[in-house]
């Protein structure tokens, strides 16, 4: 059995920009609204932190940030995601030695592999840093995904704590769960598949929508870990045109549009990302206006 690094709320936390440049003070701000949240830990230099334009010591200033700026009150669990295992591996490392809790590391991408080869990409990163590794599987983004048996292999490394689960399979995630049981940890990728995957077993989500809103999603997850089921159903179904309109276009554009919007950081994007259609962002507007997200106790009750 492996104790889960974090039950309940992960934000997946954005990167603010300010003329290109990391803005810091901005991202001690978002840590500081995740904590007033309630939420569990922060994903940082992942997807939604634009993870892939940052470079090695941006990585680094981040991952100090974020621990230093937390203060132990959530787990820091940082973005080392490669198609390069050994670069995968470095970024780990450097991980550790900023203090971080665990670290995320998704399948690799275009050069991909093999069901064996993803085995022994997570193997080799897993062998060698001191953190829990969560694989995260996201294969509409990677172009391969994890399957069951895979987890079932990956489940008897005892440096492997657990997956973030971002597939929409909810069927292959029933089969996974069943087959590694206590062995190994998920949690829901999307914040839509959060409550039915909660009910299968996982232990928490991997959000999005908690930049916005850390104290809804914290609350739907406790719930869930209460048992609590319907009312956490209901809590999903409230917010759910919210979580479908940020991913009106590709995370993170539309969430950093509305931090924008809320006023809790600029909305700069690093290329090939680029602001979000005129359209699009007066949906997600009138979306906000309508959840009540500019009222700032809104955003942790």
């Amino acid at each position: 059995m492996k104790t889960p690094l974090f039950t309940g709320c992960g934000t997946a936390i954005i990167t603010p920009f300010r003329n290109d440049q990391l803005d810091l003070p901005a991202f001690r701000r978002m840590v500081e609204l995740q904590a007033a949240g309630g939420t569990s830990a922060i994903i940082v230099c992942g997807t939604t932190g634009e993870a892939a334009t940052l470079s090695e010591k941006e990585h680094e200033a981040l991952y100090r940030c974020a621990v230093r700026s937390s203060g132990g009150r959530m787990k820091i669990v940082a973005g080392i995601g490669s198609n390069n295992t050994r670069h995968a591996l470095d970024m780990a490392l450097l991980a550790q030695d900023c203090g971080a809790d665990g670290v995320l590391m998704v399948t690799p991408y275009y050069n991909k592999t093999t069901q064996a080869g993803l085995v022994a990409h997570f193997s080799y990163v897993a062998d060698r840093v001191g953190l829990p590794v969560i694989a995260y599987n996201v294969p509409s983004r990677t172009g391969i995904g994890i399957e069951p048996e895979t987890y079932l292999e990956l489940s008897r490394h005892p440096n492997i704590n657990g997956v973030k689960e971002a597939s929409g399979n909810i069927e292959q995630f029933a089969r996974s769960i069943a087959l590694c049981g206590d062995d190994l940890n998920f949690w829901s990728g999307n914040d839509g598949d959060t409550v039915a995957m909660m009910k299968l077993g996982a232990k928490g989500v991997v959000s999005v929508a908690s930049n916005l809103l850390p104290g809804v999603v914290a609350r739907m997850c406790h719930l869930c870990l209460g048992g609590h089921f319907t009312a956490a159903e209901a809590q999903s179904q409230r917010y759910g045109e919210l979580f479908r309109v940020l991913f009106r276009e590709v995370n993170p554009i539309p969430v950093k549009a509305a931090a924008e919007l809320m006023g809790l950081c600029g909305g700069e994007l690093r290329l090939p990302l680029v602001p979000m259609e005129a359209d699009h962002r007066a949906e997600l507007t009138e979306c906000l206006i309508r959840y009540g997200c500019m009222d700032r106790q809104t955003l942790c009750a």
